[in-house]
Formats: C-alpha cells, sequence, structure tokens
C-alpha cells in the first residue's frame, strides 16, 4: 500500500443473521484528508467504521489500514486509531483530567502529564479540568472526547456522528479542531447528517443500507449525480407540492422553509413539469437553482431499498 494511503479496504462485507448490513463495501482515503462519511440510519455506516478500526471483522473482504491488514491485524490497528462513537463513553463521575490521566495508563504512554496538560490546552478544557464529565453540557462533552481520542497521538481518527445534540457554535468549533489535526497529517474519517459539515470535507462517500452509492471528491459529486433543480415559491405551496409529486420528470420534491425544491435528472421533462404548475397555480413563482447537497442526497435516499426490507 502506498505511503499516502491510510485506508484502503475492497470487498467488505458484513452479516448478521441473514441480513447483509454492509455490502462489499471499498474504501480508500488519503492520508491528511477528512472524508464524510454519509447515509440514512441504518445504513451500515457504524458497522463499517467499526470494521475499518478493528472492532469487528468483515466476514469477507481485504485492505489494509495504516499499513496493517485489516483481518489479520486489528489489534496494531486499534492502537493507532481514535475513535469518538456517537454515545458519550467515558466516566462520568470522574473529572475531565482524571478520565484523561485514566486514558494515558490505559495505552501505557510516557510523559503522562504532559500528554493531559497539552489535550486540555488543544481543546479548551484546561480551566474545566476539575469539572465532573458527568456535570458536562453536551458540547464540552464532545471536547473531552475528542481530547480522549487524540491523546495517544493517533494517525487516523473515526468520528461517528460526533457533533450529533450540539449547538452550532460548539459544532463550528470542533471542525476548526479536525482541520487544525488535518495540517498536522491526522486523517479523519467522519459519518455526519450535516450538510453544513458535509460540504466541509475533502471527498464523500455515500452509503445506503448497505452499498456504497457515491464516492468522489465533494466539489464533483454535483456533476456526478447530474441533479436539475427549481425553486418554487409562493402561497399556498401545498396544492404545488402535490401536482409535482405526481408529474413526470420530477424525482424529489423537498419543502425548504417556505419553498419547494422540485429536482430531476431529465432537466426539460423537470421544467415542462415546473412550468405546467405555474400554470396551473398562477399565484405561485418559479425560478432554476442549483441543486445543492441536501437536494442530493434525498434523491440518494429515495432509490435505496432499505435492507430490512
Amino acid at each position: 500500500m502506498s505511503g499516502d494511503v491510510v485506508i484502503d479496504v475492497r470487498g467488505l462485507t458484513k452479516r448478521f443473521g441473514d441480513r447483509t448490513v454492509v455490502d462489499k463495501f471499498d474504501l480508500k482515503v488519503p492520508r491528511g484528508a477528512i472524508y464524510g462519511f454519509l447515509g440514512p440510519n441504518g445504513s451500515g455506516k457504524t458497522t463499517t467504521i467499526r470494521m475499518v478500526c478493528g472492532l469487528l471483522k468483515p466476514e469477507s473482504g481485504e485492505g489494509e489500514v495504516l499499513g496493517f491488514d485489516v483481518l489479520r491485524d486489528s489489534l496494531k490497528i486499534k492502537e493507532r486509531v481514535g475513535y469518538m462513537t456517537q454515545k458519550f463513553s467515558l466516566y462520568e463521575d470522574l473529572s475531565i483530567r482524571e478520565n484523561l490521566e485514566f486514558i494515558t495508563r490505559l495505552y501505557g504512554l510516557d510523559r503522562r502529564g504532559e500528554r493531559v496538560d497539552q489535550a486540555l490546552h488543544d481543546l479548551g478544557l484546561a480551566e474545566r479540568q476539575t469539572q465532573l464529565a458527568g456535570k458536562l453540557s453536551g458540547g464540552w462533552k464532545q471536547r473531552l472526547a475528542l481530547a480522549a481520542c487524540m491523546i495517544h497521538e493517533p494517525d487516523l481518527l473515526l468520528l461517528d456522528e460526533p457533533t450529533a445534540g450540539v449547538d452550532p457554535k460548539a459544532r463550528r468549533d470542533f471542525w476548526d479542531q479536525i482541520r487544525r489535526y488535518a495540517a498536522q497529517g491526522v486523517t479523519t474519517l467522519v459519518s455526519t447528517h450535516y450538510m453544513d459539515e458535509a460540504v466541509q470535507c475533502d471527498s464523500i462517500a455515500y452509503i445506503a443500507y448497505g452499498k456504497k452509492l457515491l464516492d468522489a471528491p465533494t466539489a464533483d459529486i454535483p456533476k456526478h449525480v447530474g441533479l436539475h433543480g427549481w425553486r418554487i415559491s409562493g402561497r399556498p405551496l401545498q396544492q404545488s407540492q402535490m401536482l409535482l409529486e405526481r408529474a413526470p420528470g420530477v424525482d424529489i420534491v423537498a419543502r425548504f422553509g417556505a419553498e419547494i425544491h422540485a429536482c430531476g435528472k431529465d432537466a426539460s421533462a423537470l421544467e415542462r413539469a415546473v412550468r405546467s404548475v405555474q400554470q396551473a397555480q398562477t399565484h405561485v413563482r418559479i425560478e432554476p437553482i442549483e441543486a445543492g447537497f441536501e437536494e442530493i442526497f434525498i434523491y440518494l435516499m429515495s432509490g435505496s431499498m432499505d435492507n430490512f426490507q
């Protein structure tokens, strides 16, 4: 494997009973990249992340993570990865500092006091270091969890919906820190449901119900999907939405506040549908738009079959 590639897995497959949760998944992530991992709930993102970091063994597939075989070297991979789970998993009856000290002992690290001091400084936790973890708000718990992930100086950071349930400022601060780590050469694979976070990633892989549907540099995704869009505004909109949902050429209709976005792959058929609605509903206004990431991912989800079905 090239020294410039941190994750290179091919054909990863995981089943639970007779259900295939991840189906022949491929992923290649270069060193220092921030790689977005998107998909609906239950699509296999967490299972894939756990296979990548050595916590789960795939039924089939192969590859290397940090230069180690994903099937045979799971212990070596786990030692060099920082993994932040969806659920806060540190000790709530210990202080911030005590939690970080425990992690340094768990990894058998040297310079423990120095490492803890640096982590507290990097994540802005120094003034709160004596506060119990269980008393922290969601944003401060998130900072502590990230500090714990990074205290052993991993080369790969795996983040499973790390900003769910935290306020917008905490999310911005979190992403500022992730970019600082990337500048130091740390590779990040992050799953998220927030489109404003997804667009900050260098590349995005989209998985739906076990199958990868898209994997491309973020800037190239709109042209890969080829979705066209129109904005419909005015009041009332409910009748316009119902007409669009039944119209040929319209692949998705989504409400965005006080307007509707109608999108489709066939530009001509989509425009005919939108203009026919305007003729039928003369009070509405229409204008062409570029389909954004949210519309793109709604479109991808609409074409995916839930693997529970």
